[in-house]
């Protein structure tokens, strides 16, 4: 018996064609709370923080000294020394959680036809490789450039290298919605199961770009948090709120088509019944509530659910005065009297912002909590903001059915993707 609201071909948006369901199979993940789904799922219930002083980087002349860093990677025990040295930190994360997302789908890729299968990974380029390879060049001149630069700091160099991995020849490529990206990632992928072009998609997203220049920069426009302690740096939804934790990590997931899933007998997760987007077309900074709630409408829509179907939201939550004031906002927009009786958490508040791959990362969350029956709280929450004044399930999980999830993901400069994921009991 399906959940109420899933149907075996989707009927809503959809009309009467025969698309197929989508489902989730397999999750993988590399991020500062661990090395896998379990190390991830245990620092989420215990509302850990996982962030910490910069190590990456001299911070003598900087502002910001807090980041969330992935701890303990070694790329050698997920891949060979040969592609270790011909991948980026970007690209050995993404290698790294989609070998775990392809076991714990059980996907086999002999019983496959690889026509059929794709990757769909998001990245952010690494900008000391790129200034690496420049100061390279003003050295010592043309003939001694890194041969394979172009491949290593191309966007689609994650989904390149998971696809020659896996031996799958579908649909493969990378997109970029800034913060947005995972779960555009997600959304596209979908889409090629639903209009036919692959029966199984990886799909995700990687990000690296915890770098000099990248916490400069966002430093000054005033997005990353100041804040030395560690402890009390991220804080989303909270009255003092002051900026984000940059992070770093990657999440994959399997998804397949419903009918092919239960063909090979996968362990399905979750339907991914909708995905909505939506462009602020407004600042490349501040973002528009009502843009934000068109995508998370537009989810709905898709997924054929009602505005009282949803059990539970995982926010955007960046901990930025900004961001957080108009995710609120816009939940009203969508939900009206009924957004103060949603739980709402975000997974930020433990992990910090991973920017492209934020949205995969927290969706992995979603999925767990949809799992697990239990929801992860906003952790380090203590003064109520008026201008943020709904149910944030603040520093305590708590157990409760979900059914019905709503993800936002909303990307700096107003690109923004919104997914619906339900619980499936056939």
């Amino acid at each position: 018996m399906n959940t109420p609201g899933v149907s075996d071909n989707s009927k809503n948006f959809w009309g009467t064609m025969n698309i197929p369901r989508v489902v989730v199979t397999g999750m993988g993940t590399i991020n500062p709370l661990g090395l896998s789904v379990d190390e991830f799922w245990q620092g989420l219930v215990a509302g850990k923080m996982a962030f910490g002083p910069i190590t990456r980087f001299d911070t003598s002349n900087f502002r910001v000294k807090v980041s969330a860093e992935v701890k303990g990677f070694d790329p050698t025990k997920y891949m060979d020394l040969k592609v270790v040295d011909r991948t980026s930190r970007t690209i050995q994360f993404a290698i790294a959680a989609a070998k775990e997302a392809i076991l714990s789908a059980r996907l086999d890729m002999t019983q496959e036809d690889p026509e059929r299968v794709g990757v769909v990974i998001s990245t952010m380029t690494e900008q000391g490789y790129v200034v690496r390879g420049w100061d390279l060049y003003q050295k010592v001149g043309p003939r001694r450039a890194d041969p394979l630069f172009i491949t290593k700091s191309t966007p689609s160099g994650a989904s390149m290298q998971v696809g020659m991995m896996l031996g799958a020849k579908g649909p493969n490529g990378a997109v970029n919605s800034l913060c947005a990206s995972g779960t555009d990632a997600i959304g596209t992928a979908a889409n090629f199961i639903r209009l036919g072009y692959a029966d199984v998609m990886v799909a995700g997203a990687s990000d690296a770009s915890l770098e000099p220049v990248s916490i400069a920069g966002l430093d000054v426009l005033g997005a990353v948090t100041r804040e030395p302690d560690p402890s009390k740096a991220c804080r989303p939804f909270d009255l003092n709120r002051n900026g984000f934790v940059y992070g770093e990590g990657a999440g994959l997931i399997v998804l397949e088509s419903y009918a092919h899933a239960k063909r090979r007998g996968a362990p399905i997760l979750a339907e991914l019944a909708g995905a909505g987007w939506s462009f602020d077309a407004h600042d490349a900074t501040a973002p528009a509530p009502e843009s934000e709630a068109y995508a998370m409408r537009t989810a709905l829509q898709h997924a054929g659910a009602k505005i009282e179907d949803v059990d539970y939201i995982n926010a955007h939550g960046t901990s930025t005065k900004l961001n957080d004031a108009c995710e609120t906002k816009a939940i009203k927009l969508v939900f009206g009297e009924r957004a103060y009786k949603i739980p709402i958490s975000s997974t930020k508040s433990m992990i910090g912002h991973i920017i492209t791959a934020a949205g995969v990362t927290e969706t992995i969350a979603a999925l767990l909590i949809i799992n697990k029956g239990i929801i992860h709280p906003t952790v380090n929450y203590e003064t109520p903001d008026p201008d943020c004044d709904l149910d944030y399930v603040p520093n305590v999980a708590r157990k409760a059915q979900v059914n019905v999830c709503l993800k936002n993901s909303f990307g700096l400069g107003g690109e923004n993707c919104c997914l619906v994921l339900k619980r499936v009991s056939d």
